[in-house]
């Protein structure tokens, strides 16, 4: 899944009141860098299934990629439906950002 990020400027209608740390946007830049990887692996794999070398890197970036998101979630909270939910007492897929306001 590629993760699209959506920037709405102050005073256009964001409601945001402050904008995320750096870090934040940073992980978001590699996670989709990852996964952009993933999908155009993914793409070359499917008409050429026995490229070992090719295979040997999907895997690479998809451990990449769960180690980003990971790391992402456990500092900022769900990127998507299916992560874990950390807390046992908050909800906090209702708590993370929605795109347009990142």
């Amino acid at each position: 899944m590629i993760i699209m990020i959506i920037h709405i400027g102050k005073g256009r209608g964001n409601p945001v009141d402050k904008p995320y740390p750096n870090d934040y946007y940073k992980q978001l830049e590699e996670i989709q860098a990852a996964d952009f990887v993933l999908v155009e692996l993914t793409l070359y794999l499917d008409t050429h299934p026995d490229d070992g070398q090719a295979i040997g890197q999907y895997n690479q970036f998809a451990q990449y990629s769960k180690q980003l998101k990971r790391a992402f979630e456990s500092q900022f909270g769900p990127l998507q439906q299916g992560s874990l939910n950390s807390s046992p007492n908050v909800w906090e897929w209702s708590k993370s950002p929605w795109p347009w306001q990142i």
